[in-house]
């Protein structure tokens, strides 16, 4: 697919790495309907951008908005499916100073489940809905994994919704080829983003010097992994890892 025939989703589009796929797209020539739950700050994206507050959570809205997004651009074929949030924490811990154990919420729990994993399978079922409904072809669906989805300490629902991601990306790629549809799954490592800037400026730094090309990733690295699986039409029902070689080690 070349970006100038793409007519695109992107959700979780009002900052970081969405806003910079918005961005990324429009200026290559996609009409692009960029969605994120503050609405105000999807302002800030280029004026060309159809733009309209979408809280993934919401079943009825996620159908509604995949809609409108159709209807703004005459037509749909593609989705990058990155909203996405972390309320981090171990699953079960001890207090050093008091002894007192402390867990998981429920709350904490079912939050990025909500978002990351119920959410995006919306976003996913209403867009394929519709291509298929307006016989859009070719399509493509990207999903955002993490490497995280490897296991990773303190991140317990985090990782379980980002390896639900890569693995119905596959499953859903097997679903929808035979209907011109592909889905790609990225998993990023770390990147400069608001969410991994509020980290602990130690741990920070741990996990920079673990990166064997020696830096964070930045929202372009991720973009270009995107753009990839947007414009090859021979990669189906992969995770590509974006990660400067960190899972290697």
């Amino acid at each position: 697919m070349q970006l100038k025939d793409v007519k695109v989703i992107v959700t979780g589009a009002a900052r970081g790495m969405g806003a910079h796929f918005a961005q990324r797209l429009s200026e290559a020539g996609a009409q692009v309907a960029a969605g994120d739950i503050d609405e105000a700050a999807l302002d800030a994206l280029p004026p060309g951008v159809h733009k309209r507050k979408l809280d993934v959570r919401r079943e009825g809205e996620v159908a509604e908005f995949a809609a409108w997004a159709r209807e703004a651009m005459g037509g749909l074929n593609a989705l990058v499916n990155n909203a996405g949030i972390i309320r981090d924490g171990l699953l079960v811990r001890k207090d050093r100073t008091t002894g007192e154990i402390k867990k998981m919420t429920a709350e904490d729990w079912r939050a990025v489940l909500d978002v990351n994993l119920t959410g995006a399978t919306f976003m996913v079922r209403e867009v394929v809905a519709l291509m298929l409904a307006t016989e859009a072809r070719p399509g493509v669906v990207v999903n955002m994994s993490s490497i995280s989805r490897l296991g990773n300490k303190g991140q317990s629902n985090y990782v379980a919704t980002k390896a639900a991601m890569a693995a119905n990306t596959l499953t859903w790629a097997r679903e929808f080829a035979p209907h011109g549809i592909r889905v790609v799954a990225v998993a990023p490592g770390m990147v400069e983003t608001p969410m991994t800037q509020g980290m602990h400026q130690k741990a920070r730094d741990a996990l920079v010097a673990a990166i064997p090309v020696g830096r964070i990733g930045l929202p372009e690295d991720i973009w270009l992994a995107v753009k990839f699986a947007i414009e090859c039409e021979y990669v189906n029902g992969r995770t590509l890892e974006i990660d400067g070689g960190l899972t290697m080690t």
